[in-house]
């Protein structure tokens, strides 16, 4: 299921978005089909430039090779230091949503409004140690908060609890202001953590490693989104 369309006040569903960075990255095509087949709507692809995050993922070309095989709703993670200049690449390949951090230096504000232009949703990302404050410029423009619960650059890593209360303010200025945005978390989620998220507002949850190495996928992803 797509997001909902910009400023629409329906409410939101609560989502699993596999992230495919814990898949079989020797056949990302199996690992895209295990997480449509049970059932998830959403497939988050964590893209890393090795200079923003100290580590190297995928390209434009994984993303539109992956696209040609699924209708899901591919959430692209762009982890770089100057996502400006890549963003229509990862439009052309098929995202349909592209999250940029506003940790580095580049023009925020102007490229959330090209990645509109360009045709896909956006949003704004932050890391554990940024205080929402850094966000709140961009919170009226963007579809997706996108708060990460670990330091991004590799999966498998423990879920930062102190994140929740950044969360809680995130949710409590959409309240306040009648934002639309979906509030998303990435980093060690897993089925205890994921209900400390949605107890702050939290309605899209990626998970990696905790889906990927679970025995029950389907299992996984209600109670996920239950």
């Amino acid at each position: 299921m797509p997001l909902l369309p910009f400023g629409s006040k329906v409410m939101h569903k609560t989502l699993l978005a596999p992230s495919i960075l814990a898949g079989n990255h020797a056949n990302l095509e199996q690992s895209l089909k295990i997480a449509e087949g049970c059932g998830a709507e959403w497939l988050h692809l964590d893209i890393m430039d090795g200079h923003f995050v100290p580590n190297l993922t995928f390209g434009p070309q994984t993303v539109a090779d992956l696209r040609k095989l699924s209708k899901m709703y591919f959430d692209v993670h762009l982890m770089f230091s100057q996502p400006d200049k890549y963003i229509k690449a990862f439009a052309d390949a098929g995202a349909d949503c592209i999250t940029i951090h506003v940790e580095p230096k580049y023009p925020v504000a102007e490229t959330l409004s090209e990645i509109r232009k360009l045709g896909c949703q956006c949003g704004i990302a932050f890391n554990p140690d940024i205080p929402v404050e850094k966000i709140i410029p961009f919170l009226g423009d963007v579809d997706l908060v996108l708060a990460m619960t670990v330091f991004p650059g590799f999966g498998g890593q423990s879920f930062i609890e102190s994140v929740l209360e950044k969360i809680k303010q995130v949710d409590e200025l959409k309240a306040a202001n009648d934002y639309q945005f979906r509030i998303e978390v990435d980093g060690g989620v897993d089925l205890k953590t994921a209900g400390l998220c949605k107890a702050v507002g939290v309605d899209t949850l990626v998970a990696g490693s905790a889906f990927y190495k679970s025995e029950d996928k389907v299992a996984f992803r209600e109670e996920i989104e239950k």
